[in-house]
């Protein structure tokens, strides 16, 4: 939890503004390149987005550039990327049952693995770039199904920063993340590991 700390959000933050417009724009360059590479947790770029931009704005950047980043590495990986990404999704073995609820409820399982935390969402990409998901149930599947998860992320980015004045609020949050994501390995289990049932 050391990288969600209130220093490197708000360190984030003012590096971004104090390059102006610029640094706008990179805020938004970063919700994109977090959504192909997560190279640091989400709730991190949404804090400092949402402490750039103001909360609703800020939301507003991190759920666009989110759903363009993972629209981007759908097309780039179906285009260019298959055998780079089926070598990544060899650590998530249970992926490869999912093609066939892919190609029959794309658009649902796509909706539901965004709300409810069931695999990382850069995996999804993968997942459904090399599987016969649909294009279109991709895309609206994912627009639906982060506009919940990525809420709750960029609230719990923004009570981190003001913890002293939404103590109850972060806590409460928090309790609700640790739900879904609870939630996400009972349905992981119950999908994957009970044979093909929709």
């Amino acid at each position: 939890m050391a990288k969600l700390s209130h220093w490197n959000v708000h360190h984030l933050s003012d590096v971004l503004s104090s390059f102006g417009w610029y640094g706008y724009a990179a805020g938004m360059l970063l919700v994109v390149l977090q959504t192909i590479f997560p190279f640091v947790p989400f709730v991190l770029v949404a804090g400092a987005n949402v402490l750039l931009f103001g909360f609703w704005l800020g939301y507003a950047v991190n759920y666009v550039f989110s759903c363009l980043g993972a629209i981007l590495s759908f097309l780039l990986v179906r285009r260019y990327g298959q055998a780079w990404a089926i070598k990544k999704l060899a650590q998530y073995g249970y992926i490869g049952k999912l093609n066939d609820k892919l190609e029959r409820h794309g658009l649902l399982y796509i909706m539901l693995s965004r709300i409810i935390p069931i695999f990382p969402s850069f995996a999804i990409n993968l997942a459904a770039a090399v599987m016969k998901v649909r294009a279109r149930d991709f895309i609206i599947g994912s627009m639906l199904g982060k506009m919940p998860m990525i809420l709750l992320e960029s609230m719990i980015g923004h009570d981190l920063l003001f913890i002293r004045h939404h103590k109850g609020r972060l806590l409460l949050l928090l309790a609700i993340f640790v739900l879904m994501v609870a939630l996400g390995n009972h349905y992981k289990n119950k999908w994957f590991k009970g044979g093909n049932k929709t």
